[in-house]
């Protein structure tokens, strides 16, 4: 029995080894990364809201009109 702990002991440690070096790497990895200025985040995400926006309203907008003429189609 003792000889099977040992063989599990040694695949966790290797397992742990391998989890350290890939988030060692993530690490690394990260450190080169050219995060973007507050600036340029805040006006990103006010045109991602603007166009939301625009699109839900359009789309708002065909669903309300083909809603009008699907009832009056119907309604006849």
């Amino acid at each position: 029995m003792p000889c099977l702990w040992s063989i599990y002991l040694l695949q966790f440690t290797a397992s742990m080894k391998s989890v350290i070096s890939f988030f060692s790497e993530v690490r690394s990895e990260l450190s080169k990364v050219t995060w973007p200025k507050r600036h340029e985040v805040i006006r990103l995400t006010l045109i991602v809201f603007f166009v939301s926006g625009a699109i839900g309203l359009y789309v708002g907008g065909l669903d309300f009109l083909f809603t009008k003429i699907l009832t009056a189609v119907l309604a006849k």
